[in-house]
């Protein structure tokens, strides 16, 4: 049984730490609802932006250049996101991992050329890719000190400039998509090439026009593009781009602070039930060491006796 004062020393400790977890729970829970409310407010624009590409895709005579081209993927450009900070589950190594069995099967024949480089967006992704052969296109580890759009814009406006110029065939992201406080989904997203598939999937969009009942309310309009069609397409494909990039931002941004606050919560329930268990041996070695006192007490007052 320990002492008495190594006992008194861990119940120190972890009150110290039960008071630290509990504390970051309480700060994550308060960025938790900023974050929860940008990315609830930026999703119905988002999808909307994505709504306004598809009606502007949706005939076969749209042209997207060089952003929807196929190309086979020898150069390919991962943008990882994960975050500065660590004690917060599971949330950085899932990505990492996720990253990693990807560059390492799917894109194996062009990690060996050494043609696979990552964008890293947190620190703890730069320090786990800096270990590795991959090598680190850019590193944005303050870009969640105070996360913009404009930083967003930024960081998308690199990697199109280089694969318009051809030094990237694909680009894919993979971060924590925020779904609850105690949920996050990961997810890997291709955004380049742009894929259009409502021109893919334009065959069976035009059996469902010819099969379409009377019924049906709504007709194909004929709207009047200003200043052209492929002029604005090719306008808001980037912008597109860019707004996906900010709206992951912000996904994984919200997804950290959940996850965080459920870890430091399970952190701080653990630490209550090693109190209680600690202060149990604690008053079980006190206990004992009470009762060793008496014995020796009445020993000697025996022994005084005899």
């Amino acid at each position: 049984m320990p002492s008495l004062k190594e006992v008194r020393n861990r119940i120190s400790s972890t009150i110290g730490t039960q008071q630290i977890t509990s504390a970051m729970k309480m700060v994550s829970a308060s960025k938790l609802r900023k974050a929860q409310d940008a990315i609830i407010a930026m999703r119905p624009f988002s999808q909307k932006l994505d709504d306004i590409l598809k009606n502007l895709l949706k005939s076969e005579s749209s042209s997207i250049g060089e952003f929807g081209k196929a190309r086979n993927p020898d150069k390919v450009t991962l943008i990882i996101l994960t975050s500065n900070r660590g004690l917060c589950g599971g949330f950085n190594s899932s990505v990492i991992k996720a990253a990693n069995n990807m560059i390492t099967a799917k894109y194996a024949e062009q990690a060996k050329k050494g043609n696979v480089n990552v964008v890293c967006i947190g620190k703890k992704g730069t320090d786990f890719f800096r270990k590795t052969k991959i090598k680190i296109l850019a590193s944005r580890n303050e870009v969640w000190d105070k996360l913009t759009y404009s930083q967003a814009a930024e960081i998308m406006e690199d990697v199109i400039k280089k694969y318009l110029a051809g030094e990237i065939d694909r680009v894919e992201i993979i971060y924590n998509r925020f779904k609850n406080a105690a949920t996050q989904l990961l997810s890997a997203e291709q955004i380049l090439p742009f894929e259009n598939t409502a021109v893919k999937n334009a065959g069976e969009a035009k059996t469902a026009r010819n099969d379409s009942s009377a019924g049906n309310k709504r007709a194909d309009i004929d709207f009047i593009f200003e200043p052209d069609k492929e002029l604005i397409i090719k306008e808001l494909i980037p912008y597109s781009l860019k707004v996906r990039l900010f709206r992951s931002l912000l996904d994984s941004f919200a997804a950290e602070h959940g996850a965080r606050m459920t870890a430091m919560h399970k952190a701080t329930d653990n630490a209550q039930e090693l109190l209680r268990s600690l202060r149990l041996t604690y008053n079980k070695a006190r206990q004992a060491a009470i009762t060793k006192e008496i014995l020796e007490i009445v020993g000697g007052a025996e022994a005084i006796k005899n």
